[in-house]
């Protein structure tokens, strides 16, 4: 069995026992629930569809995982349970997707599954000993240190759930995975945290007023986020468009820059990249020919795989110092330039860069059979020319036609580039 049939599973059982134990003994505190009911809405209406899932909807996770560790309302106690979080989540969840749903953007079963198990975790946690009074006597630090404790514990199992989830569905190491999903913890993720439990202590002191006061400025840091996230695509897109400039002026086949950058966050993240090393990788492989341009005469079909050693590190210098030029971060650069250095010397990225273009160049326009001989050629080549540990990672990528389409940036044109059968060679989809 699959994890997502298990994660999937163990969700629809944890909602259904609280939908009907919340049936049976009946809706506690029914102010309060609708409170949080409305909040968790409203956080799950301004949704960002297309955002990775801890950045997608933090207002609606932060009110979710502040009602599951919820005590007192103004120095009340409180009468709800953990079965009551869980349900009153759930139905906010769903009530707030609909709009998405409407407009074609539907909520994954991922995302809902995790919001599931989380929130009944925390609440798991923290409701019965609540209601027995247990932490009656805690207060001040010791009672935000025991939330800020409970809320690390659950963000650090919903980072095992999403990374374990991702690896279902990509085959990705799992390591670099579950590393990628905890430095996001380290972003938006503390964010949410904080708000948490910020918004379960005013409550607990200041009553139900304290929600919209204390969830503003996550609001806010959502609004900033976006516009990063909105500037970071502006500057990809511009990296697309310049590296085009090998394939408008004729020196390469259209959407050679695409397919290699595509291809290279696959073996990337085959690898264990993760973050800011596969931005660099992507936007290496995309502008990996630039120095092409500099040539008087262009190189036939812009294949420089087959060129002299000298050639091909004089062209790749050249296309360095093009992207030094532009003002993109000299990592980047650093790598244009040793795509044609012995595999021995060269980073990871650039090893990456080097092994896919020669594959992508070897593989095109030979039939049938291209991409088959192309790799066969590049294991041939793995004793001076080729990381051997590449070249085996570019098998198994071009065997997983699934997780490699997950890794496909889109161009700058709005379009993605796909593999179909590695038999087949490369397609690409309008």
């Amino acid at each position: 069995m699959t994890a997502p049939r298990i994660v999937h599973g163990a969700a629809a059982l944890v909602a259904g026992g609280s939908l009907a134990a919340t049936l049976w003994s009946g809706l506690d505190d029914r102010g309060v629930a609708l409170a949080f009911g409305v909040l968790i809405t409203v956080g799950e209406l301004t949704r960002w569809s297309g955002a990775p899932a801890r950045q997608a909807a933090p207002l609606g996770t932060a009110g979710s995982l502040s009602y599951a560790l919820l005590g007192p309302d103004a120095g009340h106690p409180t009468l709800h349970d953990a079965p009551q979080v869980v349900t009153v989540v759930l139905a906010a969840s769903l009530l707030g997707g609909v709009p998405h749903i409407w407009c074609g953007r539907t909520p994954t079963l991922d995302h809902l599954a995790r919001r599931v198990l989380t929130v009944g975790f925390a609440a798991v946690c923290f409701q019965p000993l609540s209601s027995r009074g247990v932490f009656r006597s805690w207060s001040g630090p010791a009672y935000a240190l025991l939330l800020v404790s409970l809320l690390l514990l659950t963000a650090l199992c919903d980072a095992v759930l999403a990374a374990a989830l991702a690896r279902s569905r990509t085959r990705w190491p799992f390591g670099p995975l579950l590393r990628e999903e905890l430095q996001g913890l380290l972003g938006i993720g503390s964010a949410v945290c904080a708000t948490g439990v910020v918004m379960a202590l005013g409550v607990a002191v200041a009553g139900l007023w304290a929600l919209p006061v204390f969830c503003l400025p996550l609001l806010l840091t959502q609004l900033s986020v976006r516009r990063y996230a909105a500037v970071r695509a502006t500057y990809r897109q511009t990296i697309a468009s310049l590296a085009r400039a090998t394939e408008i002026a004729g020196y390469t086949p259209a959407g050679h820059a695409r397919r290699v950058a595509a291809l290279s966050l696959a073996v990337g993240r085959d690898l264990g990249l993760t973050g800011g090393e596969l931005t660099v990788l992507e936007y290496a492989a995309l502008m990996h020919d630039i120095g092409q341009l500099s040539l008087v005469d262009p190189v036939p079909g812009g294949a420089t795989a087959g060129l002299p050693v000298a050639e091909q590190r004089r062209i790749a210098l050249l296309g360095g110092a093009v992207v030094r030029q532009t003002g993109v971060a000299p990592a980047v650069a650093v790598m244009v330039e040793r795509q044609a250095d012995g595999y021995r010397e060269q980073p990871v990225a650039a090893r990456i860069i080097r092994v896919v273009n020669a594959y992508e160049e070897k593989a095109r326009d030979a039939g049938p059979e291209g991409p088959l001989r192309a790799l066969e050629e590049l294991r041939l080549g793995t004793a001076d020319d080729y990381a051997p540990e590449v070249v085996e990672s570019l098998a198994r990528v071009l065997a997983q036609p699934r997780a490699w389409r997950q890794s496909a940036p889109e161009a700058a044109d709005g379009r993605r580039t796909a593999l179909s059968d590695p038999a087949r060679g490369w397609v690409t989809h309008g």
